[in-house]
């Protein structure tokens, strides 16, 4: 239960070098109290990775390739790399906080923020030019002679007469001898989301009202004051949502105006749970997404998405303007969401350009699998030839880059296997596929700036992550350069789980990581593991973020147990179908692909059906809940590990996805809320909860505590453990949770039968 203090610490966060030379990784082989910064050259043979002097590191821009120097933020000041001379420059500081570069056509020409205001900086010229003034609060009223009083005044007073002809005067006199950008007053809005076009010409902004929403409070009772104390934290689900509006700043003109986007598609239709075919009075709140510029037109494309979630546009804009035209409606009656898309509203997926800044590309689960598409803008092509997907199958596109001479994307996907991260090379024209890294098992890679070297970190289900190199070539082969793993850890033969398939009650194939002990030592009795976050893959064949839950399994399968991990429904890597699955009933498809699995365990392996336990965390805590509370008797046993006992106390951005609102779809939330079924509770319940979660809250399982009391249940424990968060931290933690898990399934599973 040390984590990785027992298996080792492994790499992680790899990036390339500025020159591309060097290979930087975060990393802890020697167990310090945090990782360093690595690095490693490749091509000099018996070459080591050493620990890197930060104040040398310098990380390449794929943003800033093709330019012969690199912009950085560094230490709080502007700075400029020189690829050539390999100078570093610092060239401006402040106060306020820089950041978000942004590079122009104009090599020598850059933009950046400082606070929440644009600027530019010319390399030619040494000059800082401020391009917008951004102001909170209303625009100050000049003062006119509209009053009574100053009518009066006027009218009676040589004295005021006088005044005002000089202050006249005085004005006209005023020459300004440089351009003064001209104040926009953003009143009590957030502003958000200020990018520029690389011609210099518009700049575009976010302007975001947020409804005040009544936070959470987290409860610390073990301090080194000696006195408790209260931390702020999330707000719970609702449907509250805020209001944001597409601004768009016309440079050349000194104008502002703002995106117009009642005229997209159904932007007040009512969505299916609701069963009103009338349209909503008002649109529905968006939020718009960053703006993607061409380098040669002034146009943009945009992603936005509904805050119901319900819908995704991408549109193309004209800058000139603010009119735009749809180039893609997605609407899904569950949420949007997939690899490339994602179900978080607010979260950017794949968007861009090709090169021949006329083509679009994105990602859509269209087919029921997300895939890669293009959309070309010409006026010259045909409507039926402008949209099409250049990836499809089976299988879902996770990861997209562009190729530096924008011929080809390097994808990341699941494309040989569902529990594989494959590294592919598509060709855009022809849509051929080269497998570069195929083997089984994750591959996260980082392409070299010249592309010819891949950064790999890869692990397969045995094998936590480690470095690789390789060429960028067709089924490459990989060259180790880190070991990480310790000789505690090695010492141990660790099992390799098979990944099947069984079928669901509904026909549909459901993959798992099946753990089964040698004939000898069999018990014929068996857990099933619910993994957490609901859209996550767990049965897939690398190293798992599971890896102490995966550790417990080889023990449980060590003294005889069988072990089932089930992808079950709404988890990720099987597309929109699979994902969606769980709509306005979570606990419904997904509990009963865990009954699927135990039906799978007594009839293939021989499992005695009333020898079967279930735990999990967070999310698979609140299915163990839901597995015992509404199926009672199934699962002599459980585990629940900082689960969710009530959806409607839950965070909004997960939860309004599945079950919509609590005010609009209450009977979601009941039928969804192991708390509604606290009466029904048969087998053995253990409750382990930390004290100062922050995600799901330890009210969630005091509140749930506190039904079973006043139903006079008697076969639960509750287990707390006063200074864990959602994720614990502390061996001893670890090691007291599943200390208690184990004793409950071999005092349950076992005992009860010898």
């Amino acid at each position: 239960m040390k984590g990785n203090e027992f298996i080792g610490h492994q790499p992680e966060n790899v990036q390339w070098s500025i020159d591309g030379k060097k290979i930087y990784f975060e990393w802890n082989p020697e167990n310090e109290p945090g990782n360093s910064t690595y690095e490693f050259q490749p091509g000099i043979k018996g070459n080591k990775p050493v620990k890197a002097d930060p104040k040398t590191i310098l990380e390449y821009d794929p943003a800033q390739s093709t330019f012969t120097d690199q912009y950085q933020i560094i230490d709080g000041s502007l700075t400029r790399y020189d690829k050539k001379t390999k100078e570093l420059t610092r060239l401006y500081a402040t106060f306020e906080n820089l950041h978000s570069i942004q590079r122009s056509l104009t090599p020598t020409l850059i933009y950046f923020q400082s606070g929440s205001n644009l600027f530019s900086y010319n390399s030619g010229k040494g000059s800082i030019l401020k391009l917008t003034d951004f102001r909170s609060g209303e625009k100050p009223e000049t003062s006119k002679d509209s009053s009574f009083l100053m009518k009066q005044q006027k009218e009676l007073f040589e004295f005021v007469r006088d005044q005002n002809e000089r202050t006249a005067w005085r004005k006209e006199q005023e020459v300004s001898r440089f351009y003064d950008v001209t104040p926009y007053y953003i009143g009590k809005d957030q502003i958000e989301n200020i990018q520029v076009h690389p011609n210099g010409k518009f700049v575009s902004f976010r302007l975001s009202d947020y409804p005040k929403e009544k936070e959470t409070q987290v409860e610390h009772h073990l301090s080194s004051h000696g006195y408790s104390y209260s931390s702020p934290a999330r707000a719970k689900v609702g449907a509250q949502e805020p209001n944001h509006r597409l601004g768009l700043l016309n440079i050349e003109k000194d104008t502002v105006y703002f995106v117009d986007l009642s005229k997209l598609s159904d932007i007040r239709k009512k969505p299916a749970y609701l069963n009103d075919s009338l349209p909503y009075e008002k649109d529905r709140k968006v939020v718009m997404h960053s703006l993607k510029f061409p380098k040669t037109s002034d146009q943009a494309v945009c992603d936005i998405r509904s805050y119901d979630n319900k819908d995704r546009w991408i549109i193309l804009i004209d800058l000139k303007t603010g009119n735009y035209s749809e180039m893609d409606h997605q609407h899904d009656e569950a949420w949007i969401g997939g690899p490339g898309i994602s179900s978080w509203n607010t979260e950017e997926g794949t968007l861009g350009w090709l090169n021949d800044d006329q083509t679009v590309y994105f990602q859509s689960e269209k087919t029921g699998y997300s895939h890669l598409y293009l959309h070309n803008t010409s006026k010259f092509i045909k409507a039926v030839q402008r949209y099409a997907p250049i990836t499809s199958g089976k299988w879902e596109v996770h990861g997209v880059k562009l190729s530096n001479d924008g011929k080809y994307f390097y994808l990341s996907a699941n494309r040989s296997h569902p529990g594989n991260r494959d590294f592919l090379k598509l060709e855009i024209e022809t849509k051929k596929i080269t497998p570069i890294c195929v083997q089984n098992g994750y591959h996260d890679v980082a392409l070299s700036p010249d592309e010819k070297i891949l950064a790999i970190r890869y692990s397969q289900s045995t094998k936590p992550w480690e470095i690789y190199v390789a060429a960028n070539t067709i089924n490459t082969v990989k060259t180790r350069i880190t070991y990480s793993t310790t000789s505690s850890f090695e010492s141990y033969t660790w099992k390799t789980p098979e990944v099947i398939t069984f079928k669901g009650s509904d026909g549909v194939d459901v993959y798992a990581r099946l753990y089964q002990p040698e004939k000898s030592s069999k018990n014929k009795a068996a857990v099933i593991f619910v993994h957490g976050a609901g859209y996550l893959q767990n049965a897939h064949n690398y190293w798992s973020n599971y890896h102490r839950e995966y550790m417990f399994h080889n023990l449980l399968v060590d003294n005889g147990f069988t072990v089932l991990d089930i992808d079950y429904r709404a988890s990720e890597g099987y597309g929109r179908d699979y994902r969606t699955a769980i709509y306005r009933h979570m606990g419904g498809r997904d509990l009963q692909d865990h009954l699927d699995g135990k039906d799978y365990l007594v009839k293939m392996l021989g499992i005695d059906s009333n020898r079967v336990g279930i735990y999990g965390g967070s999310y698979g805590g609140f299915i163990t809940l839901m597995a015992l509370l509404t199926q009672p008797g199934e699962f002599p046993c459980g585990a629940a590990l900082r689960s969710v006992t009530d959806w409607a106390h839950y965070n909004h951005e997960y939860t309004s996805n599945i079950l919509n609102y609590p005010e609009t779809d209450p009977e979601s939330y009941r039928k969804s809320s192991p708390i509604y079924f606290a009466e029904n509770l048969k087998g053995k319940l253990l409750m382990l909860h930390g004290m100062v979660d922050d995600n799901v809250q330890f009210q969630d399982v005091v509140r749930l505590s506190q039904r079973f009391i006043e139903l006079h249940k008697e076969n639960w424990e509750l287990a707390v453990f006063p200074v864990e968060a959602h994720g614990f931290k502390e061996s001893y933690s670890w090691y007291d949770e599943y200390r208690r898990i184990y004793e409950l399934f071999y005092e349950e599973l076992v005992l009860k039968y010898k």
